[in-house]
């Protein structure tokens, strides 16, 4: 049995975090939202809104189909200089 569409949003908002080296409280202000309210989207206890899938679609660089078509899609969508290696090596080389 597959995934629930809110169940992969989770999933691919976890690995967009992972990727990108944002944490909740990053993802939290972009949003407008607290810490604990996107702790509680990500633990299923509230849903994610369509404004909020638009919102970090716009974050992260994607599109919003993108971002509702799973992990792996979303992750190979986001542009390159999103991902925290990337950043990482860049901020390092500027030093």
């Amino acid at each position: 049995m597959g995934l629930t569409l809110e169940e992969s949003l989770r999933l691919t908002v976890a690995a967009l975090m992972q990727v990108t080296g944002d944490s909740q409280r990053s993802v939290a202000a972009v949003l407008g939202l607290t810490q604990t309210q996107v702790s509680r989207r990500q633990s299923g206890a509230v849903s994610w809104s369509l404004r909020d899938v638009d919102v970090l679609a716009e974050h992260y660089g994607i599109g919003a189909l993108d971002l509702l078509a799973g992990p792996t899609r979303a992750c190979e969508a986001l542009p390159a200089d999103r991902r925290r290696s990337v950043r990482a090596e860049t901020k390092g080389a500027t030093r």
